[in-house]
């Protein structure tokens, strides 16, 4: 079966690495799947005109009901769609945004959701499609480069040299140029915060290793595939208490969660000082990750699933 799979592809951003594995997952049953960006695409009719082309295209998926699943609303072959989390966290809110989505959704073969609370979320606010809803969390693999260095990021600073722990390093693409702006003015007023280039996924768990800790700031998640990293990797995590990270950091067990600036401080200097909480966390996330984010679970789910697409 040949599949067009479009997804938000920013190089060496999380959506990348997940439809990169997901791709890889298909193509090991014998499939043909071939990844296209969604940002390449203008209208829904670019799309169709792709899969009809010779030799043509026999079922599509996409990452993100929006960005992504929208292109395929004028298809002639089935679909599925993975929910990318900010579709139903933020794009719902929005009145316009919400009936496409649902279109999308009652045009799909199926749809998966990485959280049963993804699940919960998509159920209410978009029309009730539960039986095409299906929950499969992210597979981790983690593998570490021995070539990183941190030295780059070690400039000169009072409080650095003070206690070299006390270092936040922010490490990602520059994707939005706004955010990027303001991002950028408050570092350079912060002591001891650095950003830094994207690095590739080996790179970036060779630097999570050195790492005292992995911290997920987000407001909006659908599941983070950096904190599974993390805890497969035996690093503690530190994530903002919203539903996604929720879903897969359990307070005190598998990480610590925080609501606010203050409290982040409080967290973080608890796994500091309290050598038995981080070796627990640690321990646990480690364990949590082994027993519910195998690749082999999720490459049989995605195997599965596209199997429905062949059904007339």
């Amino acid at each position: 079966m040949k599949l067009l799979f479009l997804a938000c592809l920013s190089p060496k951003t999380g959506n990348h690495t997940t439809a990169e594995r997901i791709r890889s997952h298909i193509e090991s049953a014998g499939h043909t799947c071939e990844l296209r960006d969604a940002a390449a695409f203008k209208s829904p009719a670019e799309v169709a005109n792709l899969i009809s082309r010779h030799p043509p295209f026999e079922g599509a998926l996409a990452i993100h009901l929006l960005r992504a699943g929208s292109l395929l609303l004028d298809i002639n072959v089935p679909f599925g769609v993975i929910f990318g989390g900010t579709d139903i966290n933020e794009d719902v809110k929005v009145e316009q945004k919400r009936v496409v989505m649902e279109q999308v959704l009652l045009k799909a073969r199926f749809a998966v959701a990485f959280t049963d609370k993804l699940k919960e979320e998509a159920e209410l606010f978009l029309l009730s499609q539960s039986s095409k809803i299906y929950v499969q969390p992210q597979g981790i693999q983690t593998e570490v480069s021995e070539k990183f260095c941190w030295a780059e990021f070690l400039r000169s600073s009072e409080w650095h040299r003070d206690n070299p722990l006390n270092v936040l390093v922010v490490i990602g693409p520059r994707i939005d140029p706004v955010f990027t702006v303001e991002v950028e003015a408050v570092v350079k007023k912060s002591a001891g915060v650095f950003l830094a280039q994207e690095r590739s996924q080996r790179e970036l768990h060779a630097a999570m290793k050195r790492c005292f800790t992995v911290v997920n700031s987000s407001v909006s998640e659908g599941m983070s595939a950096a904190i599974l990293e993390a805890m497969d990797l035996g690093v503690p995590v530190c994530a903002r208490d919203i539903p996604g990270n929720a879903a897969v950091v359990h307070h005190e067990f598998t990480g610590l969660l925080y609501s606010s600036p203050q409290e982040f401080v409080h967290q973080s200097q608890r796994l500091l000082s309290d050598h038995e909480l981080r070796e627990r966390v640690v321990r646990n996330g480690k364990l949590y990750v082994e027993e519910h984010h195998g690749l082999k679970q999720e490459r049989e789910t995605y195997q599965r699933l596209v199997d429905t697409l062949l059904l007339a």
